[in-house]
């Protein structure tokens, strides 16, 4: 592990890691979104987070740290996330509309960590903001073989791969940046769906369109209970 990467505890106990850290990253993301990072003190995270400021450097070495493993944590989810939701699936166009739902919920479970990724990734040291932008872009590497899989299947037209997962990017990220202007309008389901309607289907083929359709009724279909 690099010294980029590597955020080092004097407690060795993982699962109190785990459990320490995400207190107190919880704690950091709210005031980092609500006033900066900047003006935001140790002091202050370990009030928010209720405990001592020795605690913290005991779980971290420095404020860098905290905002690094905030931003990575959001990164692995997504990493961990849309592979998981994919699984099992079969069919290109379904699992490209699963992927952009997955994306979707991830943002909407960590809307204001996803907000901080924008405003302070620049605030981490060089070597970190690296592996930051190679998180997202393995995140978009994922959606870009989904489209990939879509183009060479005959269900969407030639594209520029790389643009359209920026886009279907740029979309999911859109929830939790203008989730203000968004919040009164649409419900999360709402949102994916007319995205899908906007970034997917108008670059179908008929045999795209049919796929779609046929996945679209059997997710509507009533589901028989076991009996």
């Amino acid at each position: 592990m690099s010294s980029a990467e590597s955020v080092k505890s004097v407690v060795t106990d993982p699962k109190l890691v785990e459990e320490r850290r995400h207190q107190i990253i919880s704690a950091a993301t709210k005031l980092f979104s609500e006033q900066g990072y900047y003006t935001t003190t140790i002091l202050q995270i370990a009030r928010e987070a209720k405990v001592s400021t020795g605690l913290i450097y005991q779980y971290f070495g420095d404020k860098d740290d905290i905002l690094f493993l905030t931003l990575k944590n959001v990164l692995d989810t997504y990493e961990q996330e849309i592979p998981r939701q994919i699984e099992g699936l079969t069919h290109p166009v379904e699992r490209l509309c699963r992927a952009v739902w997955a994306y979707c919920a991830v943002v909407d479970a960590q809307r204001e960590a996803t907000v901080l990724a924008y405003r302070s990734t620049k605030s981490l040291r060089a070597d970190r903001r690296v592996l930051i932008k190679d998180g997202e872009t393995r995140t978009n590497r994922m959606i870009e073989k989904s489209i990939r899989a879509c183009t060479t299947g005959g269900f969407m037209r030639p594209v520029n791969e790389y643009l359209l997962g920026y886009q279907i990017v740029n979309f999911a990220h859109a929830w939790a940046l203008k989730h203000w202007a968004f919040d009164d309008r649409f419900s999360l389901a709402e949102y994916v769906e007319e995205g899908l309607q906007l970034l997917v289907e108008p670059f179908l083929t008929a045999k795209g369109k049919t796929a779609l359709a046929k996945i679209a009724k059997n997710a509507d279909a009533p589901q028989q209970q076991p009996g």
